[in-house]
């Protein structure tokens, strides 16, 4: 019998595969990160060719450094960046394009332009989302205006379009599977999401063909098998969900009201909102949480743009520390209340600015200003951002938020975690398994192999590995809190 379930865990910096047990325990993780490209102001790529070798490459060495054959596995669970755009040749499989990555701004004019023809609100209606060039539709028809012939190609139905899951499927099923789920399709904004199905008014708009469309399924369901020569044996796709999603999911978030911030190379909040698709008043999103059994969960988002990508910056490019695990120690040795914000727009700000053309800046610098005050500001910022979704979520659905589950790299530094506690003013409950993505992921696929009958089953496997209190006083919250919206304030275009 089949021990173990698979995930594979396809994200901005990096992809890993990660083996879990029955108990949702990890027995192995395997990591392999790819380079980031940046050919212009805003831009920013990948090489598909380079995301599908780590792919293959991390597979294969979680399952030969566990010992673990592909008949040990019951099912592969998918987990991706969510948005990052693919696009290629039906019969050879060749990437027409490099990816263009969730974070890139290079539609930014186009999408101004429709917000100017008056298409926000009816974009909204449909798909939750904003116009705004984080999502797929606009990345996808710059390609085809852009790659030479590409547009012709689509319309004849020689091209395939996907985001980073269903370009993957695409490559472990030999090009049999072109599908993708309802989370994933929920942020191309061309999915309605009240319909659930792609919609010929938002392809219209957008100038897409729908021969480039995948087929949307549940997020537990058949995604084909992946083909014997990639990891020994053929093994069932079986769970696909975009990455925040999946950490919604391994959080067990499936109560109304229940929700979680996932820190990783950017920071994404993300609150379950049960059957109604509650649409934001302050520029959040509406996003599908989970689809099963054909019925919809929705939840409600703040997506920051850069997090984790903070602390990546400030140890590649400024040279600050030489390991993210110093960030801790260096921050511990600031003051309390000091004066130093760092505002990491370096593409823009996300939710609930949205303001494409901002860029990052330090503020409040002092003679006696060191590496670790800008250190605690970069780590502050995520703090501060975090408080900016919480505040318009907390207005949207009219209530407080409770305690916040947290996951992601970030959230084994402490000082982090408790400073974050001390800016929202609640509970954060930091879980046993910090993997939970990729636990989601594998989840997901237990559900349809049937390790697990039901939601409830999985939710009794989570465990609190440890819960930070808010120490902080109202007045001093209030008082660092309007530091950052000044300085936020400045940055703006």
């Amino acid at each position: 019998m089949a021990s173990y379930l698979l995930a594979i865990d396809q994200g901005t910096t990096s992809s890993r595969a990660i083996l879990f047990d029955r108990d949702a325990n990890v027995v192995g993780v395997a990591q392999q990160e790819f380079p980031q490209y940046f050919p212009q102001d805003g831009w920013v790529e990948h090489d598909g060719e380079q995301i599908w070798d780590s792919v293959i490459s991390t597979c294969r060495q979680v399952m030969a450094d566990q010992g673990v054959d592909a008949r040990d596995v019951a099912g592969i669970g998918i987990t991706n960046q969510r948005e990052t755009t693919l696009l290629w040749d039906r019969k050879t499989g060749e990437v027409l394009h490099p990816a263009i990555v969730w974070q890139d701004r290079r539609t930014a004019e186009t999408c101004q332009s429709l917000r100017g023809d008056g298409h926000t609100e009816w974009v909204q209606s449909r798909t939750g989302l904003l116009i705004d060039p984080y999502f797929s539709a606009t990345k996808l028809a710059w390609m085809l205006d852009n790659v030479e012939g590409a547009r012709q190609r689509a319309e004849r139905g020689e091209l395939a379009f996907g985001t980073v899951d269903t370009f993957l499927m695409w490559r472990l099923t030999g090009g049999r599977v072109h599908a993708t789920d309802a989370t994933n399709a929920s942020r191309t904004a061309m999915f309605n999401i009240h319909a659930q199905q792609w919609d010929d008014e938002l392809l219209a708009l957008f100038g897409i063909p729908a021969a480039l469309l995948p087929e949307v399924k549940d997020c537990s369901d058949d995604f084909g098998r992946v083909e014997a020569q990639w990891l020994g044996d053929e093994i069932p796709i079986a769970g696909v969900a975009g990455d925040q999603q999946a950490a919604l999911i391994g959080q067990a978030c499936f109560e109304p009201g229940m929700g979680k911030s996932t820190y990783g190379t950017g920071c994404f909040m993300i609150l379950n909102t049960g059957e109604r698709a509650e649409l934001s008043r302050n520029r959040l999103l509406t996003t599908v949480g989970y689809r099963l059994d054909g019925k919809t969960t929705y939840a409600m988002e703040g997506s920051i743009f850069v997090a984790g990508a903070t602390v990546q910056w400030m140890r590649d490019g400024l040279k600050l520390f030489a390991d993210a695990a110093d960030t801790e120690t260096l921050a511990e040795q600031t003051r309390s209340g000091h004066s130093v914000y760092l505002v990491p727009a370096f593409t823009g700000l996300g939710a609930p600015h949205w303001d494409p053309q901002a860029r990052g800046a330090i503020f409040g610098l002092t003679r006696d200003t060191g590496i670790a005050e800008i250190v605690a500001a970069g780590l502050q910022a995520v703090c501060y951002q975090t408080r900016d979704l919480q505040a318009c979520m907390n207005d949207d659905i009219s209530a407080s938020t409770g305690t916040l589950r947290v996951d992601g790299g970030m959230v084994r530094n402490n000082w982090v975690m408790q400073f974050l506690a001390d800016m929202l003013g609640v509970p954060v409950d930091r879980p046993t398994v910090l993997e939970t993505t990729a636990l989601g992921a594998a989840y997901l696929a237990g559900l349809q192999v049937g390790w697990y009958q039901n939601l409830g089953e999985v939710a009794s496997l989570w465990q609190c590995e440890r819960t930070f209190i808010p120490q902080m006083s109202d007045t001093e919250r209030d008082k660092l809190y309007r530091g950052w919206l000044d300085a936020v304030e400045r940055v703006k275009c």
